[in-house]
């Protein structure tokens, strides 16, 4: 006669599972969402408060040893991608920190996850000590790497996206020293430590600073010459390689350019330049940062198609927690990538559950969430262009990724149109140079068409304000 020997509950689950912890959730949650309700357009500033909070504006400016790019500080509540501001003012939200609150502001998903890392023992996670958490938010994102063919085995939490992708690099030239060089796009941008400012593709982000490693670079794709970008960058990736017989540690891949001005790779074009990669023995590295969740597929080197040409991943923005992803042949040998602080338990906790949404709610595929957002974003833009022109180039960008090339494209026109719309209740932020645009990021939980119909209108009146000045 057999029996069945039940486990013992540990502590932790009785404490998950404790009712008044689940009453204490409601009631929080139901204060939120009865605080936020009314947060449900943009707003001017309160006259009362705009003293007040200019003071801490501007002592928080000279604590930090410069002035922000905005005169942004949250009051600490939202309603999805509305926030509100210490001055009492009321933002539409489309810029979302660089893509960090992709999921909005004070959504219940992200308040209960927020409850839930409360009740852990430890606010962060890292080398020694970690949670379930930290493996369930693994799990999933090699899970999804690999529903569509790649060989990625591996993930590394890492608490910012700079680490993730200094821990790819170190990954790329362990597995191949000695090589010592590195190959990427112009316009790149990876991060701003001392080896990553070498990497990214602007002299500004490095004036200062010694040199670390070496980088050469190939031209970006573009879009109105298709077939004679991708000729000249496999030329130039030719060169490259044949100037340096074997030092190239890697090829590294930022297939939608943020900080460049949201410029979209091809598929044909990125497979060459990875083959010949792959030939010659380098590590394909992708950079998600920015772009991780905001297209067709969960990843975007999946929405390429390139599955079986990556070796390392990294992602991070929109995931809360950042990480890196490698294949078995990038394993690293022990001590070479290691963090204290590898994520708070709450960036975990939120990350798994925001992937998992977007998974569930149908934001990826041709025709999902994230299209069509973009769908009806440049079909407004457009209209606009049309309507006035000479104010608007594009729009460009794919997904949750959307830009315009204001005006000339000079940065004090882009500069300007963006404070412009900020005081008007619009949040956006400039990228790239010559021309610099203007880009977007929606919250893609929570994002409907009317909030996009409210950022065009937006959008119009700041334009025609500024042609009324002209």
């Amino acid at each position: 006669m057999s029996t069945i020997t039940q486990v013992p509950m540990l502590h932790a689950q009785s404490l998950q599972r404790d009712p008044r912890i689940a009453a204490a959730k409601s009631l929080i949650l139901q204060a939120v969402q009865e605080h936020q309700s009314a947060i449900v357009s943009v707003r001017p500033p309160r006259p009362e408060l705009e003293s007040e909070s200019q003071r801490i504006l501007d002592e928080f400016g000279a604590l930090r040893g410069g002035a922000l790019f905005y005169p942004y500080l949250s009051s600490g509540l939202g309603n999805g991608p509305f926030v509100e501001l210490i001055d009492g003012s009321v933002k539409l939200d489309f810029i979302t920190g660089i893509g960090v609150h992709g999921y909005g502001h004070s959504h219940p998903e992200i308040v209960a996850a927020g409850i839930d890392a409360a009740i852990s023992d430890t606010v962060m996670q890292g080398n020694l000590q970690q949670d379930v958490a930290s493996y369930e938010f693994s799990k999933m994102l090699v899970s999804l790497a690999r529903e569509s063919g790649s060989a990625i085995e591996h993930c590394f939490i890492s608490s910012s996206g700079a680490m993730a992708n200094e821990n790819a690099l170190k990954l790329a030239f362990q597995k191949n020293y000695p090589a010592d060089r590195v190959i990427a796009f112009e316009h790149c941008f990876a991060g701003r430590t001392l080896v990553l400012s070498q990497l990214t593709d602007k002299a500004a982000y490095r004036q200062g600073l010694p040199p670390t490693i070496e980088v050469d670079y190939v031209p970006f794709f573009d879009q109105t010459d298709p077939a004679g970008s991708t000729r000249r960058a496999v030329e130039r990736l030719r060169e490259h390689l044949h100037r340096y017989p074997g030092r190239h540690a890697n090829l590294w891949l930022e297939m939608i350019q943020g900080e460049g001005g949201y410029h979209v790779g091809d598929r044909d074009f990125f497979r060459q330049l990875c083959e010949i990669a792959r030939e010659h023995g380098l590590a394909v590295i992708v950079d998600e940062v920015q772009s991780f969740g905001r297209t067709t597929r969960p990843f975007a080197f999946q929405h390429f198609e390139l599955d079986d040409l990556v070796d390392i991943v990294t992602i991070g923005k929109i995931s809360q927690a950042c990480a890196t992803l490698f294949t078995a042949a990038y394993k690293p040998k022990p001590g070479l990538i290691s963090q204290t602080f590898t994520g708070s338990t709450w960036s975990i906790v939120a990350g798994q559950r925001i992937i998992q949404n977007l998974v569930d709610r149908g934001n990826f595929g041709p025709d999902g969430h994230n299209v069509r957002l973009h769908r009806h974003f440049a079909a407004g833009l457009e209209e606009i262009a049309q309507r006035r022109p000479g104010t608007i180039q594009g729009p460009y960008g794919l997904g949750g990724m959307v830009v315009f090339t204001p005006f000339d494209g000079s940065a004090d026109k882009a500069k300007d149109l963006t404070m412009r719309m900020f005081h008007a209740g619009l949040m956006s932020f400039v990228a790239g140079a010559n021309p610099t645009r203007v880009r977007f990021l929606m919250p893609l939980a929570c994002t409907t068409f009317d909030h996009i119909d409210l950022a065009l209108q937006i959008i119009d009146q700041c334009l025609a304000d500024v042609q009324a000045e002209t």
